[in-house]
């Protein structure tokens, strides 16, 4: 019987343009709701964006936001874990020294933050994930300890990028989740070990857990559900780690699956 659904969102749950099929969301809602089922995303974006994009749905949810470093349950955080801001100071030095083609999102409590010099498109990039940002001169005025901290790389570098990043493997968790992408979270924080917090919260186990991925950042998440799967647009290792392969994103393949799954129960 399953309980609990996982859903990464860009790439997975969201379509090409980030949104979702909200009709159909309808349907799903009702029958997750009549078969006690709890819906989680789990996703880079900030829970604040994810409430956002739900709108008065929001409520229900579980979120797994800001790369599965919190979780928000009725506007509330029910769970986090930060990166010490000493040690994210040294690696966003680190970060400029590698290169300043590439965007630094720089996250806290209390949003994202960004620099002031960053171009128009990028900063429309970084709030399609982002509800609350504010721009600084130089990153050393932050004084908070971090949610996390992303890079967005317009020229698709991040696989070498994180490489660079090896002294820092052990103090934190690092992840390129696609070449355009790095998630950077406290060390052995990842969607894994949220969701297994969640589930502990939930009182449920693997078996009663279903997810849904696409990226590198959801090989943790196949981990942590027996009904696991992946989207057809999915990279291959997610579809190698996936007990199941579903529909693309384009085709509402989470919500699709989601109806078909509950109504064999």
């Amino acid at each position: 019987m399953i309980k609990l659904v996982l859903s990464d969102m860009d790439g997975t749950f969201l379509n090409n343009n980030g949104d979702f099929n909200r009709e159909l969301y309808k349907d799903v809602k009702k029958i997750m709701r009549e078969k006690g089922v709890v819906f989680a995303p789990v996703t880079g974006k900030q829970c604040e964006r994810v409430e956002e994009l739900f709108g008065d749905d929001s409520d229900d949810l579980w979120i797994l936001g800001d790369s599965a470093t919190r979780i928000k349950h009725n506007g509330k955080f029910v769970y986090e874990s930060l990166l010490p801001n000493e040690l994210g100071i040294k690696i966003i030095r680190l970060l400029e020294e590698i290169s300043l083609e590439h965007t630094i999102i720089a996250c806290t409590r209390n949003g994202a933050v960004i620099k002031d010099n960053l171009s128009l498109e990028e900063a429309a990039i970084v709030r399609r994930s982002y509800a609350q940002v504010r721009q600084v001169s130089d990153f050393n005025e932050i004084k908070d300890d971090f949610v996390k901290i992303t890079i967005h790389d317009p020229l698709l570098g991040c696989m070498e990028t994180r490489e660079k990043l090896s002294s820092f493997f052990e103090s934190a968790y690092i992840v390129a989740s696609e070449h355009a992408w790095i998630d950077i979270a406290n060390a052995n924080v990842h969607k894994g070990t949220t969701v297994e917090h969640l589930q502990r919260l939930l009182n449920v186990t693997p078996e009663e857990t279903m997810s849904f991925g696409d990226g590198y950042n959801d090989l943790e998440l196949m981990a942590s559900a027996t009904y696991s799967f992946a989207v057809r647009n999915a990279v291959q290792e997610i579809k190698d780690a996936a007990n199941f392969i579903t529909r693309s994103n384009e085709e509402d393949a989470v919500m699709k699956t989601i109806i078909q799954i509950l109504s064999l129960h």
